[in-house]
């Protein structure tokens, strides 16, 4: 296989999931404002659930090093 395709592959693999997560976390981020400025002691809940997307990216960087690694 061809490596530029190898590589597009690595970058849509990282890039569709950083942009995925950029979206859940804006979503998040904005009731997150909401909820803390009616009840300040969900504060540490809030946190929690704006790290959660991050995983994505967290998948989509091992994705691309599977990618990267496998199909050479």
């Amino acid at each position: 296989m061809e490596i530029g395709l190898i590589a597009l592959g690595a970058g849509l693999a990282i890039g569709l999931s950083a942009l995925a997560t950029a979206w859940a976390q804006a979503r998040i981020g904005a009731a997150a404002v909401g909820a803390i400025l009616e009840k300040p002691e969900t504060m540490g809940t809030v946190i929690i659930l704006l790290v959660i997307p991050e995983t994505l990216v967290i998948f989509g960087f091992t994705i691309a090093i599977l990618i990267l690694t496998t199909l050479r």
